[in-house]
């Protein structure tokens, strides 16, 4: 009997065409929504900065700072410039002018968009000039030097103990000895009419302050300033006669005993 053999078809899959790949085109798709969002975000004109409004500045001129800020808002991308406001760092902007102004102890940044950015100063107020050798400077309410100056009206401070070169926006006398010191030329001059022209910190426990008349006190910083206070006005009131206050060269209140000469 003759056999017979069926011949086997094979057919052949044709391959699937990459442009009807739907995966294809959702990468495409990604990718041109990526590429629009690059270029929105650092080149579209409509977010380029186009002013920098500053304010509450009194002493720091407005343009030092904007030259400051422009140089930080200026960028390289690409080869391409770009001042986007998406891109300006603020923390990195305000640090910056932080240390480039020491009279500036604030700057309150903000965008307002689509091409504006707003900056706030706070600058630091003298409460005393401190003194080393011949030079003045202010000094601010937390112990910073921050403008080389002097106001004769001011209370004028030394420091035996700050034996280093005087840096602006750094600290030289310690925040809290200082808010002592001016508790003590505010007292004095409220409740004892007396007038203090210089403090002068001698050690981390003794204050030495020259009144107007010529006269010093030497105070115990680390006891109780009140009661030093009380003491002195009843060593004046009691002991030291108004014809012979002239005379006097200083008032010790650092120990029990009373010194004066």
């Amino acid at each position: 009997m003759k056999k017979t053999y069926l011949k086997k078809s094979y057919r052949t899959k044709r391959k699937k065409s990459l442009f009807r790949n739907r995966f294809f085109w959702v990468g495409v798709l990604g990718m041109l929504f990526l590429v629009g969002v690059f270029y929105l975000i650092c080149f579209c004109s409509f977010f380029q900065i186009e002013k920098i409004e500053i304010s509450d500045n009194q002493k720091v001129n407005t343009r030092s700072i904007e030259n400051l800020i422009e140089k930080e808002i200026s960028k390289k991308i690409l080869f391409f410039s770009s001042k986007s406001i998406f891109l300006a760092n603020m923390k990195e902007i305000q640090d910056k002018i932080l240390q480039g102004f020491p009279q500036i102890v604030g700057a309150d940044l903000q965008r307002k968009f689509p091409d504006i950015l707003k900056i706030r100063i706070e600058e630091r107020k003298p409460v005393a000039v401190f003194c080393q050798d011949k030079n003045y400077f202010f000094i601010d309410k937390k112990g910073v030097l921050f403008e080389q100056n002097i106001d004769d009206k001011m209370l004028k401070i030394k420091s035996s103990i700050f034996g280093k070169e005087v840096e602006l926006g750094k600290a030289a006398v310690n925040e809290e000895k200082l808010a002592q010191i001016l508790d003590i030329y505010a007292k004095l001059k409220k409740n004892l009419k007396i007038q203090i022209d210089l403090a002068e910190i001698i050690s981390e426990q003794r204050l030495n302050v020259k009144t107007s008349e010529g006269w010093e006190v030497c105070f115990n910083t680390w006891e109780d300033i009140d009661w030093q206070i009380v003491e002195l006005d009843l060593v004046l009131k009691e002991k030291i006669l108004p014809e012979t206050r002239e005379n006097l060269k200083y008032i010790d209140l650092r120990f029990d005993k009373i010194y004066f000469k």
